[in-house]
């Protein structure tokens, strides 16, 4: 099992689509018994929340947040927490909105403290990988 994601600070590789999560994006993540969660904020978003469980390396949680025109949109999502090999923490995730439509995957990865600004809510790497509109 990689490493607690507690105190973690992740950022996006990659900027998505706009009004989402980009790599000016931060989140800092929590864990505690098998219960993790997240703040995130930074480019489109204003405030985001994220909570729900890990078991091994498999996180399962449910997000909600809110952009700078007002807009809120919650999603749930399902991550393998990986751990790269200069010993970073690498979340691949699989995402769906339930606000709205759309689907894709993510990859989310440790910020060092000397390549992030540590002062935001937290880090978030999110690289978009696809993206699914019915």
């Amino acid at each position: 099992m990689a490493r607690s994601l507690d105190g973690l600070v992740l950022s996006p590789v990659a900027d998505q689509a706009p009004g989402q999560v980009g790599t000016r994006t931060r989140f800092v993540y929590r864990e505690r018994d098998g219960v993790i969660w997240a703040d995130y904020a930074g480019g489109d978003v204003v405030r985001g929340h994220l909570v729900g469980t890990r078991e091994g390396d498999r996180l399962d949680f449910r997000y909600v947040q809110l952009k700078h025109d007002g807009g809120t949109s919650s999603g749930h999502c399902v991550s393998r927490v990986t751990e790269l090999p200069d010993g970073r923490v690498r979340l691949e995730e699989t995402w769906e909105w339930e606000s709205r439509r759309g689907s894709g995957t993510s990859v989310v990865e440790e910020v060092r403290a000397a390549e992030g600004d540590a002062g935001q809510v937290g880090a978030g790497a999110v690289e978009q990988v696809t993206e699914h509109a019915p």
